[in-house]
This record gives C-alpha cells, sequence and structure tokens, in this order.
C-alpha cells in the first residue's frame, strides 16, 4: 500500500524535470540501485541505460565511492567554504588541475552545471570590465546549443528549437551562429566556419566570450562535429581577442572517449565547465575552471573578487566523492571500455538507419542515439512503461532516443539495451 501511496502522492504534489504538475508524466519509483540495474517498487530490476543522465560513469552502489562518502561524513559533511578549507577540497582541486590542460591552474566550485557555465559567464564579463572594457558584455555561441535552465545560461541556449522560448524577451540578447555541420575533418570546408567568423569580426567590442559545448551538443539535438571547428573557434577567440568558454558539463570523464573532448581538437579553452560525472552521479557538484590571465585579468582592477559565492560552494562530502571517483576514473581501463561501448553501438545501432522511423544513427565513445524523423511526445503516456516493460531505462526525448551507459556495463547488457530500441522502434511504427 505504501508504495501505491507514493506514487498517488508523488502525482498530486511532486514537480518532475520539464514536465506538468497538470498532466504529470508517466513516472516509476526506484527504491534502491546497483551496478547498472534500478530496482522498482514491484520487485522488477531494469538496466539503466542513461547514467542518470550521464553521470553513474561507475555505475551505482560502487564499494570504494560509498566507503568514502561514508568516512567523510564521519569527519564532516560540510562546513563554509567563506573564509574556511578542508582536505577534500585542495585534493579535488589538485586533481582537477593535474588532468586538465595545463593552462588551466585556478578552481571555483559549484552547485551545478548550470551554475559552473553561469559562474563562467561571469568570469568572462568581470575580466572585461576589470580591463575597461566593459562594453563587452555579450556572448557568442552556436545554434541547438544547451546550456542550462538559469536566465545566464538560457540565454545561450538555442533561442527558437531550445526549450527556453517562454523566456526570450527578458534574457540577455547573444549572438548566434549556425550549427556545426562539419562531421569529419576530412570534409572540412571553410564555409563551415564562414558565418561565426563574419559575427566575431564584425563584433568582437562587445563579445566577452564564445560558449560551446565541445564536439558534441547534447540536450539541443544530440549532434557531433568535427575537431577542426573547435581549432578554428579557438584561432578566431585569439585573433580578435575573446574568451574562450568551453562546457562540458555532459562530454567531461572519458564520455566522447577522450577524458575531456576538447583533447579531440588538442585545445585548451580560456574558462572550462565540468559537471555531471564529475561526483559519478553521488551529488551535486560541479566546477569551473580558467587560466591564470583569466584570474590576474579579473584581479586588474585592484580588486578581483569573483561575485559568486554558492552556501554549498565545495562542499566536503561532495569533493571527497568526486575525488574517489576520478582516482578509480584513472585507474581502470576505462579507454577501452568506452571504446568498446563505441564499437558495440556501431555494431547493434546502425542497422536501425534502415528503419523507415529513422532519420539517423549516430555514435561517439559512450554515446549512441538514434535520431527519428518525427518527436516522441505524443506517446509519452504509454511509451516510458513500455520501455521499463522491456527491462531497460531509456528516456527519450523530442525525436532522439539516446544511450549514455555506464562504462562498467557489460556487453550482454548493452545488448538488452540496444534490442529494445529496435522494439521501441517496432512499437512506434504500428
Amino acid at each position: 500500500m505504501k508504495n501505491t501511496d507514493d506514487l498517488s502522492f508523488d502525482r498530486e504534489h511532486i514537480w518532475h524535470p520539464y514536465s506538468s504538475v497538470v498532466h504529470p508524466p508517466c513516472i516509476h519509483e526506484v527504491v534502491s540501485a546497483d551496478g547498472v540495474r534500478l530496482t522498482l517498487n514491484d520487485g522488477r530490476k531494469i538496466i539503466d541505460g542513461m547514467s542518470s543522465w550521464w553521470s553513474a560513469i561507475h555505475g551505482y552502489n560502487h564499494p570504494r565511492i560509498n566507503q568514502a562518502a561514508k568516512a567523510q561524513i564521519d569527519q564532516m559533511s560540510h562546513v563554509m567554504f567563506g573564509g574556511l578549507t578542508h582536505p577534500p577540497a585542495v585534493d579535488l582541486a589538485r586533481k582537477l588541475i593535474d588532468i586538465t590542460a595545463e593552462p588551466l591552474q585556478k578552481v571555483f566550485f559549484a552547485d551545478s552545471g548550470s551554475i559552473a557555465v553561469e559562474v563562467a559567464i561571469k568570469m568572462a564579463i568581470q575580466y572585461w570590465f576589470a580591463q575597461g572594457k566593459q562594453e563587452k558584455q555579450r556572448l557568442l555561441t552556436v545554434r541547438n546549443g544547451y546550456h542550462g535552465d538559469t536566465f545566464g545560461t538560457m540565454s545561450v541556449c538555442d533561442p527558437d528549437n531550445g526549450m527556453h522560448t517562454f523566456f526570450n524577451k527578458v534574457l540577455p540578447k547573444q549572438f548566434f551562429a549556425p550549427s556545426p555541420n562539419c562531421i569529419n575533418d576530412e570534409d572540412w570546408s571553410d564555409d563551415n566556419i564562414a558565418e561565426f567568423r563574419e559575427i566575431i569580426s564584425e563584433h568582437h567590442h562587445e563579445i566577452a566570450a564564445v560558449v560551446l559545448e565541445p564536439i558534441v551538443q547534447n540536450a539541443g539535438g544530440m549532434r557531433f562535429y568535427c575537431p577542426e571547428y573547435l581549432r578554428q573557434v579557438r584561432a578566431l577567440c585569439d585573433q580578435y581577442d575573446v574568451l574562450l568558454i568551453l562546457d562540458e558539463i555532459a562530454t567531461n570523464f572519458g564520455r566522447t572517449g577522450r577524458l575531456f573532448a576538447y583533447e579531440h581538437a588538442d585545445i585548451c579553452p580560456d574558462i572550462l565547465c565540468l559537471g555531471k560525472s564529475l561526483t559519478a552521479g553521488y551529488m551535486t557538484l560541479a566546477a569551473t575552471m580558467c587560466t591564470q590571465k583569466v584570474a590576474n585579468g579579473i584581479a586588474a582592477d585592484g580588486s578581483g573578487a569573483l561575485m559568486h559565492g554558492p552556501t554549498f560552494m565545495a562542499n566536503p562530502l561532495a569533493c571527497r566523492v568526486a575525488s574517489e571517483s576520478i582516482a578509480l576514473l584513472l585507474e581502470s581501463d576505462w579507454q577501452q571500455n568506452v571504446k568498446a561501448i563505441e564499437q558495440q553501438f556501431i555494431d547493434e545501432l546502425m542497422p536501425y538507419q534502415s528503419d523507415k522511423l529513422v532519420k539517423d544513427v549516430r555514435v561517439m565513445g559512450a554515446i549512441g542515439l538514434v535520431e527519428l524523423h518525427e518527436p516522441v511526445d505524443q506517446y509519452m503516456d504509454w511509451l516510458p512503461t513500455f520501455i521499463v516493460e522491456q527491462g531497460v531505462w531509456l528516456r527519450p526525448f523530442r525525436n532522439l532516443i539516446y544511450i549514455t551507459p555506464p562504462f562498467i556495463i557489460s556487453s550482454e547488457d548493452l545488448t538488452q539495451l540496444t534490442t529494445a530500441v529496435g522494439t521501441i522502434l517496432k512499437r512506434l511504427s504500428l
């Protein structure tokens, strides 16, 4: 009875992401999780193909991360970061500086991915303000991007095809170039960067920073693009004295086959945003890193105080968990695991390209997706339950069915996920 009451109460009172309380979404109650499986309130176990929105790279209930969290709780779960510091924050900052590009030497700990990007935007604007160039307050990005749900980040999400069109009249007006369309460096054409170059050339005097998701655009359409585009953007930012912010909230810590997606292009941003799998899905934590140039530039007016300070900034429990997750990742054969996932996606998802419902199939690292011609929104009253009946958890959105599994997934479990995609296509075609 309690489980039934929980679901009823949830439907009546709890607001879920991107949903209406008038027409609440179809939901399932999870009571525990272990490895790659979620256990529902009726005892069924389903394979999580989402890594809880890209984050649970080691799966669930990992004994090493659990032990690190328990040990930290016994010491302190939280202490304010204003005027104080603590070993978990110092240890995590050291790790992040060690594994990212050498120029990235400063770490600001934030609450979430959206806030990490928000802080990056503040850094860029304060940098130019301190240089006496107050006119450089706008941002340049590309269409089909997604950077978060706060007001600053919403302003650099796609204004027409994004999730925030309701707010367009109150958001800061930014510059938008066309989305990158280059799939491989071998197909590179100067036309791919022409409009971007034109915008930055004409408006660089008022542009503080370029904001991009490197190599993979995520919630804005799950689009992949070639490394040469990033190289060209980096060169243009240098040429026109504009900062480069890379939003790696989703792509960081191995998801694309490299530890960080910017490594595909062998460049370094001025500001880097990290999140999601930073704590392996255990807790909310993000980080905004920047170069010494940016940090010193913000201080050029004699103050240097970055005007942001969350209450739970650098939470010791989250920092300890993040450090353990990074150590666990680096000690593992994660590159081979991701490569194996990628190859299995190629073998098992690519055949769906011939399905009449399918527009495209794309694979990169531990990301596999099937793009449909039509959105699945109209089926969401029954589709989530149908997916669970296949023994898996996937969450299609718009016209995309995608899989971002934990790196520890077995080939058998991954096959169950890719087979479920085919079953969904058959059901949708009825």
